[in-house]
């Protein structure tokens, strides 16, 4: 295989991880606390420039106010701390909802943890209002029923599980200087607009790949042919 067949079947390769990857963003542009996944290349030990690794930019996105007391926004780089069947995960999508069980839970059925017991669910009352301060305490009739927890870990520990959800590598601390906003959720942040800019680049890119190909095969066709003609 020539090495220009080489080249443009491995860009074509990295340019379909681009655009699994953008299209996975562009997709939960809409959910609550998606964090956007980017794109790291290595130009450096191979021939080819390929996708070594992918990273999730954590940057805040926008917090819009719901008028939901169940909607939860965070303002800080803390992460809702919730008990699933994987186990300790962690979210900054804030739509929770009171569970049959009478427990704050995420749509998935994962619920809050609650620091003043043990990690154990927070269990409410559904026919009274729910008030949560900026630290996380969840009163009742002037009752503190408990409090969320809020954890925080350093991104790199931090990986994907599903679109909402994260599980870390390593132990979390409480998280510092990140407030509870209730009534508010928090955005996706990726960025549509470049996002969509992108999308069509990487198609043009993808399409002048398949053509180099198209004519690197037709050229070598020709060439076996003249080799034909002369023997």
């Amino acid at each position: 295989m020539d090495s220009l067949l080489i080249s443009a079947a491995g860009g074509m390769k990295t340019r379909m991880d681009s655009l699994d990857m953008l299209a996975n963003n562009i997709a939960n542009a809409g959910t609550a606390g998606f964090k956007s996944d980017q794109e790291f290349y290595n130009l450096y030990n191979e021939q080819l420039p390929v996708i070594e690794t992918q990273w999730t930019d954590f940057s805040q996105g926008s917090l819009v106010q719901t008028g939901n007391p169940l909607n939860l926004a965070l303002s800080g780089k803390g992460m809702f701390a919730l008990n699933s069947p994987n186990g300790t995960v962690y979210t900054r999508d804030g739509e929770f909802r009171i569970s049959k069980n009478s427990q704050l839970e995420t749509a998935d059925g994962y619920t809050l943890r609650n620091t003043l017991d043990n990690g154990n669910p927070i269990n409410v009352d559904p026919t009274q209002a729910i008030d949560i301060a900026k630290d996380g305490t969840v009163q009742q009739g002037g009752q503190t029923v408990g409090q969320i927890e809020i954890a925080q870990s350093a991104p790199m520990t931090l990986s994907k599980l599903g679109n909402s959800y994260f599980i870390s590598s390593t132990a979390t601390t409480p998280a510092q200087a990140t407030d509870v906003l209730q009534g508010q959720l928090e955005q996706s942040n990726v960025p549509t607009s470049e996002s969509a800019v992108k999308l069509v680049g990487i198609m043009r890119q993808f399409e002048m790949l398949q053509k180099a190909i198209s004519v690197d095969t037709d050229m070598n066709k020709r060439a076996l042919e003249e080799v034909a003609k002369v023997a």
